[in-house]
C-alpha cells in the first residue's frame, strides 16, 4: 500500500533540513532503541527517526556506550532526532548543545509524556500546565543550537484545542521548526480515540510543519489524517514496531513477502543482543514481542510461546519454530496487544 505519489514525493523543509519523506518514527520509551532503529533503517522510507526520551540533566555528560537510551550508531546520526525531557530552560539548552555537537539531525522537546513519574517532576505533559515555562524552554533551546528544534506535545489537560493552538503559535514564535501533535489530553493514555480535528486547528494556526500523531495504522489511516487535518506529515509509533517496513511500504511501495516476519524477528534478535548485554537484551526483546504477535490472527496465543525462555538461543528457536510455520496474518495488527 503506497500513499499517493503527490504526497510521498514532496520534500519537507524543517529549518535548514530538507526531508525526503513526510513520515517519521515517533519516540517510544523502551521500544525505539538503537537496535530497533538499526532494523528499521534496513527498510528505509522514513524522514527521520527519534530516540527514546533522554533525561536532559544526564545528556551533557552521558556516555553513549553505557546509556540504554542516549545511544546511537554513527551512520544513523544524520537521520536521527534526539528527544529530551526536563523542566529547566538552561538544563534543556545544555543538553541540546551536546546533541548538536554529536551530529544529530535535530533535537525534540518532550511535552507529551503523561507517565506519573515524569509529570510529578514537572516534566513532559506537566509543562502544558505552565505554558510560559514551556515556551521559555523552546526559546532557550533555539538560542543554544542551530539544528532544527522540534516539540512533541498533547492537547493539554482539558478536552479542548484552545491551549494546543495557543502554544503552537507561541512555540513557532519562540523558534520551533516543527511540531508533532498528539490530540489526546494527558490523562487519556489510549482509552479514547485521538481528536484529529485538534490537529487541523493546530496546523492552521502556524506556518511551520505540523506532524499528526495518533492511530495511524495503515495507508488509509495516513491518507485520511492528511486529508482531514491538513497536517504536513505523520509520526508513526506502535505500527512501526509491529511492522518496521511500514515507511518503505507507504512511501516507496515496498511489498513484504511471506517470510518478512521471521526474517525481521531474527534481525531484531541479532541487533538487540549485539547492542546490549544479555540481561537487558532479554527484557527489551520481550517488550517488543507483543507488537510482533499483534500481526497474527491468533497473536494472543503466540505471544507466550514466542517469549518462553531466558536466552537468545531460546528466543531464536521460538521464532524459527513458530514463525517458520507462517501463522495467519491479520488484516491489521491487534491494537490490544500494543501494551507499551
Amino acid at each position: 500500500m503506497q500513499l499517493a505519489s503527490s504526497f510521498s514525493s514532496l520534500p519537507l523543509d524543517i529549518g535548514s533540513i530538507i526531508l525526503t519523506s513526510r513520515l517519521v518514527l515517533a519516540p517510544m520509551a523502551g521500544l525505539g532503541h538503537v537496535a530497533f532503529r538499526e532494523v528499521l533503517s534496513g527498510f528505509g522510507g522514513y524522514g527521520f527517526m527519534v530516540t527514546e526520551m533522554c533525561n536532559a540533566r544526564a545528556v551533557p555528560a552521558e556516555s553513549r556506550h553505557h546509556s540504554a537510551v542516549f545511544r546511537w550508531r554513527d551512520e544513523e546520526a544524520g537521520q536521527l532526532v534526539c528527544q529530551i525531557f526536563g523542566g529547566e530552560p538552561a538544563v534543556m539548552a545544555e543538553a541540546a548543545k551536546r546533541i548538536e555537537s554529536e551530529g544529530f539531525l535535530g533535537v525534540d522537546i518532550n511535552m507529551g509524556c503523561s507517565v506519573a513519574a515524569i509529570c510529578k517532576k514537572g516534566y513532559g505533559a506537566a509543562l502544558l500546565k505552565d505554558p510560559q515555562r514551556a515556551v521559555d524552554i523552546v526559546r532557550a533551546v533555539r538560542r543554544a543550537v542551530r539544528c532544527p528544534v522540534m516539540v512533541k506535545y498533547r492537547s493539554g489537560w482539558e478536552n479542548s484545542s484552545d491551549l494546543a493552538v495557543d502554544l503552537a503559535v507561541r512555540f513557532e514564535d519562540a523558534g520551533a521548526d516543527l511540531l508533532t501533535f498528539h490530540p489526546r489530553i494527558a490523562p487519556d493514555r489510549r482509552s479514547r480515540p485521538p481528536k484529529w480535528e485538534h490537529i487541523r486547528a493546530v496546523a492552521q494556526a502556524v506556518s511551520i510543519p505540523v506532524l499528526g500523531n495518533g492511530n495511524v495504522f495503515s495507508a488509509e489511516d495516513c491518507a485520511r489524517m492528511l486529508s482531514q487535518t491538513g497536517c504536513a506529515g505523520a509520526s508513526i509509533g506502535r505500527m512501526a514496531i509491529a511492522r518496521p517496513w511500514i515507511f518503505a511500504e507507504l512511501v516507496n511501495g515496498f511489498v513484504p513477502d511471506e517470510d518478512i516476519y521471521v526474517r525481521t524477528t531474527l534481525a531484531m534478535i541479532e541487533s538487540i543482543w549485539r547492542h546490549f548485554e544479555p540481561a537487558r537484551a532479554i527484557k527489551m526483546y520481550k517488550k517488543y514481542v507483543p507488537y510482533l504477535a499483534a500481526n497474527f490472527v491468533f497473536g494472543h496465543s503466540l505471544w507466550p510461546e514466542l517469549v518462553r525462555g531466558q536466552t537468545r538461543e531460546e528466543m531464536t528457536h521460538n521464532a524459527l519454530r513458530i514463525l517458520g510455520k507462517k501463522p495467519q496474518v491479520a488484516s491489521a495488527p491487534n491494537a490490544f496487544l500494543f501494551t507499551s
